[in-house]
């Protein structure tokens, strides 16, 4: 029974295993088939080099003549220069080879042999200590960093087949290149040689090739700055690989590791003019965007600026030595601006004495910040006045107490910052010392809005809010304009009213904005004569200030409510300056104005730009004849005009002028004339309006002898005067004021005419002192003033 049953177990075996091996085949060719499909797949998706072309480039800057400025970050703020893979040094390839994949030329997506050694090592040391990962697979964690787990690493891998798939081994190896991390926000081995060694990739030696190879592995470990020891044990390493394949030899690996390689500092590739940089990677990027190369990749090449880089670290030197000399007044920023008058050009621009000061808010832009500009805008209300009639250049102005009635607020009383008025004074006498009652009576006469919309029209777009919102303090800086808004402004006036937008790029200007002519050139010339003449702010300024230069220029200084900001802006034939000091925090500075604030930093740019040709001279205003008037009155001479000066005319005013009435004060001078000591100007009363009784001046120590004070005397009519000091006989003239070189010491002041004597007592003292009584500094502009003049 036993017999008979045997074959057919056997047989039934026999089938089985048959069966079995007929699944089995079914089920390998399955996992075949299936395997095929999965390798075959990525060629039906591949991505070629053009779908991951790097869009985002890191700008490059260099100045006129091509000399490099820095480089700004992408949007994203990571730091990318493409270069193609033929313009990287071969010593950097063959170093990332060594280090990263050594058979990357003979492997596919993957390198296997890699990965069966990896597994094997993992599985005899019981953790993993090698990988097998390849470049390919290194730029597809680039571009897709999944997560570190099973079906991350698939996707990982399905992304590197894509890759394979569609590109060859140089694209590959130059999308890898381009975007290896380098350190913090640095990628790409052309943005890594520019920053750290300022050179180009192309340039690398084998010495900074081997340590740039070494930083991809770990760029926060092997950090240059923070851990160099450990960036040479790895470049130890990659130089190894490179001598075990045959790259180099031992004694060449020896004498590279110890070749002393300088990195440079971590400012990021800004060798100068960071503010500027920064603010023009933020405006409109389409003139700045470089053009497409085939393939859709995006070149990386320099924008060349305008920017004159040696002016500018002149500037940036000027802003913090000039920052230092007014420390103690606790002022801590400034900000400058230099502009070619011809071309509009943008020369230089400092947003702050060191933009990498984090500590002291350098990054702060003091070019673009909206601050009050105090005076500088009373020109503009001077032109447009002179423009529409209201004023002519011999016009008197009242400067005297006035009252405006504010709905809602509290009554309106424009003040000087002595809280002094000096009755009846010419145009020119009234802009050149920054008087603030004439500005606001020019304005009502103006009005606001006819202002405001001029000012638009010269450029001041910050200035957004309505007639009613600035008033009539908007002369006198209410409203808040940028230092960059202001030169270009004063651009316009040294101009001649033709609007000139500022240029920045040279190599791809943007198209300039049409922009409403501003006419009456000859008002500009008024107006720039004006601002250009010494004596006519001597009141103010003196008649050696640091305004003054030994060649013609216009100037305007500014300084805001509280001393929170002073300005200095000016232009000769040829440049444009404008400069800001003043604290970031808003902190008031301590009695500095625009004269010894933001002035000496403007005199020193001003004396720098003209060392080597002085400018040519302000062309006289056009159809007009200078005549000679009546100082007090600004009417032609009469025999009781005890000053006489020079005063520009229209040919149809000169028939006025011949026809001129006699001189009478109006009633609006009644108040002012009652708080004088002498009531009227008659011939037998008179008195010393400069200096006062009891004023204080400071002097440098190295200024003796060369600045000088106003002596200057009222109420005399053509009767000669004589001047006297501490018993000393000075001078006898027919004019009613003179010029005295200052000395230290106490002086006792005395004018005769006649029978007549007035006296009055003042002091000069050498040094920066705290001051005691009033008065005001005509010294040296890194003294403090006694009392801030604007």
């Amino acid at each position: 029974m036993k017999l008979k049953t045997l074959p057919l177990r056997v047989s039934a075996t026999l089938r089985e295993i048959k069966s079995y091996f007929r699944y089995r085949n079914k089920y390998i060719l399955t996992v075949i088939i299936v395997c095929f499909i999965v390798r075959i797949m990525p060629y039906f998706a591949p991505i070629h080099s053009q779908d991951i072309a790097q869009k985002q480039l890191a700008l490059q800057f260099t100045d006129r003549n091509n000399l490099p400025l820095g480089t700004i970050l992408t949007h994203d703020q990571e730091h990318t220069s493409i270069v193609p893979l033929n313009q990287v040094s071969a010593q950097f390839i063959n170093a990332i080879l060594a280090a990263e994949d050594g058979n990357f030329y003979q492997h596919g997506a993957l390198d296997l042999k890699a990965v069966v050694r990896a597994i094997k090592d993992a599985v005899y040391h019981q953790k993993i200590v090698s990988g097998a990962s390849t470049i390919t697979m290194q730029l597809a964690r680039m571009l897709d960093n999944s997560p570190r787990n099973l079906s991350g690493k698939l996707h990982e891998i399905w992304l590197c087949w894509r890759l394979f798939a569609g590109m060859n081994k140089d694209e590959i190896l130059s999308a890898y290149i381009n975007r290896l991390p380098m350190g913090g926000n640095i990628y790409g081995v052309e943005a890594a040689a520019q920053i750290y060694f300022s050179i180009s990739a192309s340039d690398l030696n084998i010495a900074q090739a081997s340590l740039l190879a070494s930083i991809p592995n770990n760029p926060t470990y092997f950090n240059p700055y923070q851990h160099w020891q450990r960036l040479k044990q790895r470049q130890k390493y990659v130089l190894n690989q490179m001598v075990k394949d045959g790259y180099i030899s031992s004694a060449e690996a020896e004498r590279i590791y110890k070749e002393k390689v300088v990195f440079q500092s971590r400012e990021q590739g800004i060798i100068a003019a960071p503010h500027f940089l920064f603010w023009l990677a933020k405006q409109n990027t389409a003139p700045l965007t470089p053009p497409r190369k085939q393939g859709g990749e995006l070149e990386s090449f320099p924008i060349q600026t305008t920017i004159n880089r040696p002016l500018q670290q002149f500037v940036e030197a000027q802003v913090q030595q000039v920052i230092v000399s007014v420390a103690d007044n606790n002022v801590h920023d400034a900000a400058a601006v230099v502009i070619d008058n011809y071309s509009g050009e943008v020369l230089a621009y400092v947003g702050s004495p060191d933009y990498f000061n984090d500590v002291k808010l350098g990054r702060n832009d003091g070019v673009q910040a909206l601050r009050q500009p105090g005076s500088t805008l009373k020109p503009f209300v001077y032109e447009l006045a002179l423009e529409k009639g209201v004023i002519k250049p011999n016009s008197i102005l009242a400067d005297v107490p006035s009252h405006y009635a504010i709905p809602g607020a509290k009554l309106y009383s424009p003040t000087d910052y002595t809280n002094s008025f000096l009755g009846p004074v010419r145009v020119r006498v009234a802009l050149a010392n920054s008087l603030n009652v004439p500005a606001v009576k020019v304005l009502e006469k103006v009005g606001v809005q006819t202002l405001l919309n001029r000012l638009h029209e010269l450029g001041f777009e910050n200035l957004n809010q309505s007639a009613e919102y600035y008033g009539l303090g908007l002369t006198l800086g209410s409203g808040e304009v940028s230092l960059w808004e202001l030169a270009r402004a004063y651009l316009t006036m040294a101009r001649l009213g033709k609007n000139t937008p500022l240029i920045t790029i040279l190599n791809n200007s943007p198209i300039p904005n049409p922009q409403s002519p501003v006419p009456s050139p000859q008002n500009w010339q008024l107006i720039t004569n004006m601002l250009s003449d010494r004596y006519a702010r001597a009141t103010a300024f003196g008649v050696d200030s640091v305004l003054n230069l030994p060649f013609p220029v216009a100037v305007k200084t500014g300084t805001s409510s509280n001393y929170r900001d002073t300005w200095t802006v000016g232009f000769s034939t040829d440049y444009t300056v404008a400069t800001w000091v003043g604290n970031f925090n808003g902190e008031p500075m301590r009695q500095v104005s625009g004269v010894t604030g933001a002035a000496p930093l403007w005199n020193r740019i001003m004396l720098h730009l003209h060392e080597n040709q002085p400018p040519a001279d302000f062309s006289p205003p056009k159809g007009l004849v200078q005549l000679p008037i009546c100082a007090n009155t600004g009417l032609k001479p009469t025999p009781d005009c005890s000053s006489v000066v020079q005063e520009y005319f229209s040919l149809e005013d000169k028939i006025a002028y011949e026809n001129s009435a006699d001189f009478r004060l109006s009633p609006v001078y009644d108040e002012w004339l009652a708080k004088q000591p002498a009531a009227n100007f008659s011939s037998d009363e008179f008195r010393i309006l400069s200096p006062r009784d009891g004023d204080l001046f400071l002097m440098s120590p190295s200024a003796e002898g060369q600045q000088k004070l106003e002596f200057k005397l009222a109420g005399n009519s053509h009767q000669s005067v004589e001047w006297w000091l501490n018993g000393r006989k000075l001078s006898t003239q027919s004019n009613n004021e003179i010029f005295w070189h200052l000395r230290p010491g106490n002086w006792t002041l005395e004018a005769r005419v006649g029978k007549m004597r007035q006296q009055i007592n003042f002091q000069v003292e050498v040094g920066n002192i705290q001051p005691t009584r009033q008065g005001f500094s005509v010294a040296h502009p890194t003294i403090s003033p006694i009392r801030s003049i604007d």
